[in-house]
């Protein structure tokens, strides 16, 4: 049955399910190249340890306390035992540079600071300097030195003091009440510096109740998760945390993107949280895969995905009583759905086996899953549900559901979350689940929060079925000079749908056309590069004459899936991708543009 809603905290819900889980398996991570699993009972002895260690060494409640660390074992023990000392976790992104960290350890003014490996500590000891409140450092791989005012200190050491103190814990949880502070999450945003957000325990568990009630369609027993998006994300840390703590379930903590599909097999796991680029990458390696085989395999996998798209959207339009496609959205014919059934066992089958074979949900959030990635999925028979969240809503605030799963919207508003859309478009949402605001920055505070409800800066409508649908980033929206609105992600999406092109920023605030940048794919630079003889770097070929219309034609095709005023015009190509470590993208993956947009300002201006 499912376990009761939450009592009190997110400390008291753990160690209660810790209690019952005993010696069973909990939290997986992969030592000296297989998994191995931290039981319930070991990770709960090395939280409460680690708590009373840290309020030895002076953490009072209330304190904010740093964590840096990738996702693993040790990660989850820190935050519940922050928690459990009554402080604050701060979780900090493992890419962040040494001012990236003193940004966020002087506004928050920690106290202290978590971190895993020596490599992960340099940054953050660079940026102590500059942090006046920092006075303990606690490391995994703890490096003594000479690191002036701060202490550092090894996790070892901390354990074992913390092994030598009274256990008062449970009554000291007992004292921590919902609305108390649990996390600061402080946003990636896609513009400007990051804010704070206030996160109390009521807010996260509001939000583990919505996705109990979501989930509870999926006939849960053991669940096991695949966590992979950084646990410093309020999407990770909550559904790929705290519910599955909440649920009872197992977690394993995947390697690296390079590794998922390895670790999807090991792990064959019934709940995955996942964003869209992910989905974009699977996609684009299956299809890929697929034109190697050729033959009779490549004619299987297209009738199975044209069956299950035709299949997908005549479901969708008897609930929705309208149309999708003009009249191709009628049922499966007789002969059709034989073989379907055939296709079934030969592909969908096999697709499910490399997901593990047991994959119940595959959600997907941080930014918008383009229509024809996430139909690809459905169609091969695996069950993706795009929801909808924000940071500000600890995060959650929509999501499709088993029983109607429309995966052109972010579904619903979830259980204990009103929805409403204001004058101007914008999404507002409103329950418990909302922050108590940005940290220290009253004025931002004062324009997300208005009477109780959040401005989400999203622009959408709610349909007939009550499913939300996102056209845009208010902030985001590109107005050309004829006045037009253009959702610059929806284009991008399209862009990137063609496979000679890997990603895309488009651009044209109060101009006549759009322009593109574009960062074609590996294999297409690959594979165009063998056939001339010539170079594989993308900053060389960027000048190629004869490349650049070979992407012309990927755009071309891109532009009749387009409207008039959203078609590419003119394009330039990047001379090295979007990624985290050149900051233009943020740690889960979303496109940072106004990073992009003043590094190549000249260039997308000279398209003009």
């Amino acid at each position: 049955g499912m376990p009761a809603p939450l009592k009190q905290n997110l400390v008291a819900t753990f160690f209660e399910r810790a209690a019952a889980g005993g010696d069973a398996p909990f939290l997986w991570a992969k030592r000296d190249g297989a998994y191995a699993a931290w039981s319930w009972r070991r990770t709960a002895e090395a939280v409460s340890a680690l708590s009373r260690g840290l309020r030895a060494l002076g953490v009072e409640a209330g304190d904010r306390v740093v964590l840096v660390s990738e996702n693993r074992p040790e990660w989850v023990v820190a935050d519940l035992a922050i928690m459990a000392a009554r402080a604050v976790t701060v979780p900090a992104y493992t890419t962040n540079s040494r001012d990236d960290h003193a940004h966020i350890l002087g506004h928050s003014g920690a106290r202290a600071a978590l971190v895993s490996t020596d490599a992960l500590a340099r940054p953050l000891l660079a940026a102590a300097g500059s942090a006046p409140e920092l006075k303990l450092i606690v490391s995994l791989e703890a490096t003594r030195g000479e690191t002036g005012p701060v202490e550092v200190h090894s996790w070892g050491d901390v354990i074992a003091r913390g092994d030598a103190m009274a256990d008062d814990v449970a009554e000291l949880i007992a004292g921590i009440s919902p609305d108390d502070l649990a996390c600061f999450i402080y946003t990636s945003g896609t513009g400007g510096r990051p804010k704070g957000v206030m996160l109390s325990h009521r807010a996260i568990a509001c939000n583990i109740d919505s996705a109990t009630d979501l989930l509870s369609e999926l006939d849960l027993g053991d669940e096991v998760f695949l966590s992979f998006l950084p646990l410093s994300h309020s999407y990770e840390h909550t559904c790929g945390l705290h519910l599955p703590i909440d649920l009872g379930a197992e977690i394993y903590y995947a390697e690296s993107m390079e590794a998922l599909s390895a670790n999807m097999a090991e792990a064959r796991p019934t709940i995955m949280t996942c964003v869209p680029r992910l989905y974009e990458v699977m996609r684009a390696r299956i299809l890929a895969g697929v034109r190697r085989a050729g033959g009779v395999k490549q004619t299987l996998f297209e009738t199975a995905l044209r069956l299950g798209r035709k299949r997908y959207e005549a479901e969708r339009r008897e609930t929705n009583g309208r149309e999708i496609n003009g009249r191709e959205t009628n049922g499966l014919t007789l002969i059709e759905k034989l073989i379907d059934r055939l296709v079934e066992k030969l592909v969908r089958d096999k697709v499910r086996l490399r997901f593990g074979g047991r994959m119940k949900a595959l959600i997907s959030g941080g930014a918008p899953l383009n229509y024809e990635v996430g139909m690809f999925f459905l169609a091969l028979g695996l069950p993706v549900y795009q929801g909808y969240g924000q940071t500000e809503a600890a995060p959650l605030i929509s999501c499709n559901r088993k029983s109607a799963n429309d995966i052109a919207s972010v579904g619903p508003a979830l259980a204990g979350v009103e929805a409403r859309i204001a004058e101007d478009g914008e999404i507002c949402v409103r329950g418990d689940m909302l922050m108590q605001g940005y940290w220290n920055d009253a004025t931002a505070t004062g324009e997300a929060l208005r009477d109780g409800w959040l401005h989400t800066g999203d622009i959408g409508h709610i349909d007939a079925a009550g499913c939300i649908h996102i056209t845009d980033r208010k902030k985001d929206i590109i107005v050309n000079s004829g006045g037009d609105n253009i959702a610059p992600q929806r284009v991008e999406g399209v862009l990137t749908l063609e496979p000679e092109i890997a990603q895309a920023m488009v651009y044209g605030d109060r101009r006549a056309y759009l322009v593109a940048l574009i960062v074609p794919d590996a294999g297409f630079i690959a594979s165009y590069a063998e056939n001339r003889g010539g170079d594989a770097d993308l900053a060389a070929l960027a000048k190629d004459a004869d490349f650049h219309s070979a992407l012309g034609d990927a755009v071309r095709r891109a532009n009749g899936g387009l409207s008039p005023i959203e078609k590419v015009k003119r394009f330039a190509i990047a001379p090295e991708p979007f990624s985290i470590d050149n900051g233009e993208l943020t740690p889960t993956l979303k496109t940072r543009r106004h990073a992009i947009i003043a590094r190549y300002r000249e260039t997308l201006d000279g398209l003009y």
